[in-house]
């Protein structure tokens, strides 16, 4: 039985970050690993609260309060058994989800700070290599039945491995030149360093799960090449059409680009480092998109935008303003807003915010500023107020609010349009729906038979933690569809949504 005292005995509190002028000078972790002491006592503040909204807040259903209370026990092999019973990554997810599980804890309800849940997931899934390594699973009998998975973003890589433990033959399709999606190459290394993405490639592997790297589904192979040769497709090609403001004055002008391609640029620059290799931070093109001594201006408010204000610090910029067309948020939740246990409206500083640079709240472009050589080389911006009005934003500039910020360099992390325009698309016969996202049948299928759809390609950009639940689901009906033996997990269906209030 859990401590029911533990809050009323431990405040909150989390490992200290690497100093800022430290951890500036290289692309390692901001965190380092908390120590025993401190992970058992904060997982003692875990009550026993009868109904664990934590477990609702999670749309895998991770068993929360079971694994605090066995690493408040010291249980730690038991405590990585139940932490991965539901999550195939939870190394992923205790790095890079937002905790929507926090702000279901219990604690939240009596004006209590939440339990450091993703803190204690973190550590027990390092805990899992550091006392073992990561084990592959004896696989059954092979059933004889193959499954393509196009994809190797969280959501492929949840589906193949449940597939492949299941006996299953399976194949993971990746059209960039390394395997993990947005993992690898969307995501900076002080957020996760990419030995943990391979870690889990090689318990994959081992497992029995074969990677094509460099391979375009729909132009390289066929999408009918991959029905002949599978018995069954899942889709998990992500939402990486990033949205655009087209229709802003300036926006041809060199320097003006989407948040991603600077990521995975810089992600590319990292990751050649890393094996000796020299490289710049360029477009496909060869076009350069580096920070380093240059006027930055980040327009978005989310992690995509976070991520580019701590690249852009550790590549040597001169200045970043981080722009949010959304007034500053409150610091703690308005309850007549967003009541517990939803997720709530706050402002979320990141670790890249104590590093450097500027935020600007309610502000708009108005132009990206030629410098008369078709450089930018300032966006105009005002102050604005934004309605809804019949569910559309209205967005109202005040007058005489205008002014300059100079700008280099300017990075559009403004969301995402849904999944990519793509040959594979037609060749499937499945659709783009109007949020650019691929809609699924109750049995995950994509309209078209023996052809599957999860993760954010599904449900458009989301969080890691519904990536992993969407591709454990998939692979629970593709078992099925299969005739496979007895029932895999399945802890979302397609029409989940997370907590809301109604």
């Amino acid at each position: 039985m859990p401590d029911p005292n533990g809050f009323l005995r431990y405040d909150r509190r989390l490992p200290a970050r690497r100093p800022v002028p430290v951890r500036i000078m290289d692309w390692r972790e901001v965190y380092p690993p908390a120590g025993e002491e401190l992970i058992r006592e904060q997982a003692t503040r875990c009550m026993d609260c009868g109904i664990p909204f934590c477990h609702d807040g999670c749309p895998l259903g991770n068993r929360i309060p079971d694994w605090n209370d066995l690493v408040r026990t010291g249980g730690w092999d038991a405590a990585v058994e139940s932490l991965h019973a539901t999550n195939n990554f939870p190394e992923f997810t205790g790095r890079l989800c937002p905790a929507p599980c926090e702000a279901a804890c219990v604690l939240g309800l009596g004006g209590q700070q939440p339990v450091t849940i993703k803190q204690v997931e973190v550590e027990i899934a390092d805990a899992a290599v550091a006392r073992g390594g990561l084990r592959p699973q004896p696989v059954p009998a092979p059933t004889g039945k193959s499954v393509a998975v196009v994809g190797s973003g969280p959501a492929g890589l949840a589906a193949a491995q449940q597939l492949a433990r299941a006996g299953h033959a399976v194949t993971v399709y990746e059209r960039d030149d390394a395997l993990g999606g947005l993992l690898r190459y969307g995501i900076p290394d002080f957020k996760l360093e990419k030995r943990h993405i391979d870690r889990r490639l090689a318990q994959l592997a081992a497992e029995g799960v074969r990677f094509r790297t460099g391979v375009n589904v729909g132009v390289d192979v066929t999408a009918e090449e991959l029905r002949a040769e599978h018995d069954a497709v899942l889709l998990a090609c992500g939402a990486l059409q990033g949205r655009d403001t087209p229709e802003t004055p300036g926006r041809a002008l060199r320097g003006v680009h989407q948040a991603m391609a600077h990521l995975v640029a810089a992600n590319r620059v990292v990751a050649a480092a890393g094996e000796g290799r020299p490289a710049l931070a360029t477009l496909p093109d060869g076009t350069p998109i580096d920070a380093a001594g240059k006027h930055v201006v980040i327009i978005g408010g989310g992690d995509t935008a976070a991520d580019c204000l701590g690249v852009a610090h550790r590549q040597g910029a001169a200045g970043v303003h981080q722009l949010d067309l959304y007034p500053e948020p409150p610091a703690d939740r308005d309850a007549a807003r967003d009541p517990w246990p939803t997720w709530p409206w706050v402002l979320r500083s990141y670790p890249a915010h104590e590093e450097g640079g500027e935020r600007v709240f309610a502000v708009a472009v108005q132009e990206f500023v030629d410098d008369g050589t078709g450089q930018v080389r300032a966006v105009r911006i005002a102050e604005v107020t934004v309605e809804k009005v019949d569910g559309r934003r209205i967005v109202t500039a005040l007058p005489g609010s205008e002014r300059e910020i100079p700008a280099d360099l300017v990075l559009l992390a403004i969301g995402f349009e849904g999944t990519e325009e793509q040959p594979l698309l037609d060749q499937f016969g499945v659709t783009r729906n109007g949020r650019g996202a691929v809609d699924a049948r109750p049995d995950w299928q994509a309209g078209a038979d023996g052809v599957f759809v999860a993760g954010d390609m599904h449900r458009g950009a989301s969080l890691i933690v519904w990536a992993i639940a969407e591709g454990r689901a998939a692979a629970a009906a593709i078992h099925a569809y299969l005739g496979g033996v007895g029932t895999l997990p399945a802890p979302v269906d397609p029409a989940r949504q997370p907590l809301a209030a109604r």
